[in-house]
């Protein structure tokens, strides 16, 4: 059996991969999980405007870490990019781009928090709109900074399944991790395409739908940290 050699580069890159993997799970998970369910309560525009102005500097921070988290994974992208073009560059490089789509997506979502705290700040702009009008703005703004994620979470999905299937072929990593990060991938993209379409399935799948994915990232993350990536073997 001769040996494919892993280049320097690649084992640098594979540690910062595996370490981007926990820490933006970390950030993304108090963005998104921890401060805005806080905060935000569905379909009720004052309280959730009431919570904001009580605990402004808890969403401003949740606001901070999303940031953090999209500046993070499109260095992971990058990274995933270098561990992975030798394997295929052509593939690798659509992977990266959808990759950034959900960066760019979720990234500019992030507007509409800022739209929030000038409705609730009672700035100069704002007193064309009661208190009342000024809530449920807010609101709708809060509703439409959810929806980024969502359309994001899809092209996340499209570029993970990519990056998964390099990961399988490779053979870098055990192949039973990379058929999970497959699985997990296209499990995300569909059910993310499946609640656009029938929404009440949200309230089905709640948070089922990404755990597999969330389960691969995880695992991924301490193994290339731990032992990074292995030469694979081929007659």
């Amino acid at each position: 059996m001769t040996v494919r050699s892993i280049e320097p580069e690649q084992q640098r890159a594979a540690k910062v991969v595996g370490f981007l993997y926990l820490f933006t799970m970390a950030t993304g998970v108090f963005g998104l999980l921890y401060a805005r369910r806080q905060l935000i309560v569905r379909d009720d525009a004052v309280q959730t405007a009431t919570n904001i102005a009580a605990s402004e500097q808890l969403f401003r921070l949740g606001m901070v870490s999303d940031l953090i988290t999209y500046a993070g994974v499109a260095v992971l992208v990058w990274a995933l990019y270098i561990v992975l073009r030798p394997v295929n560059r052509n593939l690798a490089l659509l992977a990266a781009f959808l990759r950034l789509v959900e960066v760019s997506i979720a990234a500019a979502s992030v507007v509409n928090a800022l739209v929030v705290l000038q409705l609730l700040s009672g700035t100069a702009h704002s007193h064309a709109f009661d208190s009342q009008q000024s809530q449920v703005l807010a609101h709708l703004f809060i509703g439409v900074q959810g929806f980024g994620p969502q359309v994001a979470f899809v092209f996340l999905g499209l570029g993970s399944t990519v990056f998964s299937y390099l990961w399988f072929k490779s053979r870098y990593i055990p192949l039973a991790l990379s058929a999970l990060g497959i699985f997990g991938s296209l499990m995300l993209a569909i059910g993310g395409l499946a609640i656009m379409v029938f929404p009440r399935l949200a309230d089905v799948l709640t948070l089922a739908y990404m755990m597999p994915l969330g389960i691969f990232e995880v695992t991924l993350g301490l193994w290339l940290l731990l032992k990074g990536v292995r030469a694979p073997e081929r007659p």
